[in-house]
């Protein structure tokens, strides 16, 4: 393993954790938010016990921790201890020593900015190849030894928590504002892992596959593929360029087509995700 992809993955890892205490104890802990997963089940025992949320942290992962060692293998849960004991030293002691005052009492501002720092910061955590709570190692036990996806557990671990706050608080609007803030939660860690260039993935077929193939290495760079093929209908023959262009070069891109093959067709799509060659 090599000891610069280590030194990146627990550089994630440092400022993951600190968004996320960041988060939970900036805007959740005083509006009285929770969030999903193991975090939330720390923070749902802080406000029915006070037991602070740093510990709780530590006491809920650590059985399931070493429980996931089979299942995710020695480097990736060394890393997760790492995450979880650097997050839960960061939320107590931004308490306890810090004394880091709200960012804001507005629940329904908490519930979206506290979404997105802890989504960053889980976003974080998950690029330095770790986990910052051990609901994934229930979900992963629960279906290797049931016919359940481990996804539906975890929507129903995050539903019991919600279910749970509302309970303990008497306030539907609480509850419903957690749940809020799961859900940009997982919009902010979804972003943050594809948070490649804004591209688009975009196929041309032409009659004129080699004239479109110079004008483009000529406007747009010498990046592309030809792709073979055959039509479906009657098997003829087919050639298919392959690229990824910026969004800005996409309007660019139509005149160049246009002004060679009036009759090309071309498909644009996203590119959510790209890896090798300088991405």
């Amino acid at each position: 393993m090599k000891v610069s992809a280590e030194v990146k993955n627990y550089s994630f890892i440092v400022l993951g954790s600190l968004f996320l205490a960041y988060g939970v104890v900036a805007l959740f802990i005083p509006n009285a938010l929770v969030t999903g997963g193991t975090s939330g089940m720390a923070l749902l025992m802080h406000y029915i016990f006070h037991y602070p949320v740093g510990l709780m942290m530590i006491a809920i992962n650590a059985p399931l921790l070493l429980l996931g060692t089979k299942f995710f293998g020695k480097h990736f849960t060394f890393r997760s201890i790492i995450a979880i004991g650097f997050t839960s030293v960061c939320i107590d002691s931004m308490r306890a020593w810090m004394h880091i005052t709200p960012l804001s009492q507005d629940v329904i501002l908490a519930s979206i900015f506290g979404g997105i720092s802890v989504g960053i910061g889980l976003g974080f955590i998950l690029s330095g190849h770790a986990s910052a709570g051990g609901s994934t190692i229930i979900a992963k036990i629960i279906a290797s030894k049931s016919s359940i996806k481990a996804s539906t557990v975890m929507l129903v671990i995050d539903m019991l928590i919600v279910i749970t706050i509302a309970f303990i608080s008497k306030n539907v609007d609480l509850a419903l504002w957690s749940l809020v803030s799961i859900y940009i939660s997982a919009k902010s860690i979804d972003v943050f892992l594809t948070r490649g260039p804004s591209k688009k993935v975009v196929h041309i077929v032409s009659s004129q596959i080699e004239r479109l193939c110079e004008t483009i290495v000529h406007h747009l760079g010498p990046y592309g593929t030809i792709v073979q093929g055959s039509g479906i209908f009657e098997h003829e023959e087919k050639r298919m360029i392959f690229l990824v262009v910026e969004n800005s070069k996409i309007p660019r891109l139509k005149e160049l087509i246009q002004s060679v093959d009036d009759e090309a067709f071309m498909v644009v799509m996203e590119a959510s995700e790209l890896l090798g060659r300088g991405h």
